[in-house]
Order: C-alpha cells, then structure tokens, then sequence
C-alpha cells in the first residue's frame, strides 16, 4: 500500500478538498495519482484541470478497527471511505518521499528511474508526461513537483 513517507505539511504540500469521490481499489487504496486543481480550487485527478500538475495524492481508507466483525482483520470500510468522498480535504505532495510502490501501477518500476505523470493521472517511467520525480529504490519514489 503506497503511502506518504517524508513529508512536511508546511513546505512539502498543500491542502485542497476533492472535487469528486475517489475511486478506492478493493483493499482501499487510491495512489499515487497526479493531480491539479480545478476553477473552483478543487483537486481532480490528472493534470488537465485548470492549474496544470500541481502534486502527488496518495489516499488509503480508513481501516476497519481490529474485532469479529473485520475479515481477516484488514478489511476497510466502505460505506465509509474517510476523507475520499467530494468536498472531503485531502493532503496533496509537491515535495516529499513515497514509499512501499509495489502494485501501485507504475510501470517498470527500478531504483534510478524518473517518475512521469500522464494527463489521466497515472504514473510511469515512460518519458513524454510531466517529470514528477525519481526513484532511489525500486519501492521508493522521492517527488519533486514545480511550483
């Protein structure tokens, strides 16, 4: 599960709320996406809104707590997916650290490799998108998103 690492929410991000749901895969996940923001100052997935790239979103839903009604006790709840929902305030990386990439769909993922952010969001090592930032190991992206 992809998640934030090192990250300074003063100088390494900003906060916005979402334009529109989320769409969490089935464990709860959302991320890494590329993100910008829209006339209205809300976050949308991919970098066409009216900002361009602005950051990295990075979103995992609230766990199920730990008791007998949790399958396996990992599950997620998901007639309650905190903070994924629109208008719900998200933290958007411009500078940090993103860790643990394995089943995040970015493609050939290798220690070394510069990160691209597509129009639809989604990251890459394919050159011809937007340069977001590198890996320094296979599992470990460091971003680097222009002001």
């Amino acid at each position: 599960m992809a998640r934030y690492d090192k990250y300074d929410p003063i100088s390494g991000g900003f906060r916005a709320p979402l334009a529109a749901d989320l769409t969490l895969s089935s464990a709860g996940e959302f991320g890494p996406k590329a993100v910008s923001l829209d006339n209205t100052g809300r976050v949308v997935v991919g970098t066409e809104g009216t900002s361009g790239l602005c950051g990295i979103l990075v979103k995992n839903a609230a766990r199920l707590p730990w008791g007998s009604l949790t399958a396996n006790n990992q599950g997620y709840n998901a007639a309650t997916p905190i903070g994924c929902k629109a208008g719900d305030v998200v933290d958007i990386m411009t500078n940090g650290e993103i860790v643990d990439l394995a089943g995040a769909g970015i493609t050939d993922l290798k220690a070394g490799a510069a990160i691209y952010a597509a129009a639809d969001g989604s990251l890459s090592t394919v050159t011809g998108g937007t340069k977001v930032g590198y890996t320094v190991e296979a599992n470990r992206m460091v971003v680097r998103c222009a002001a």
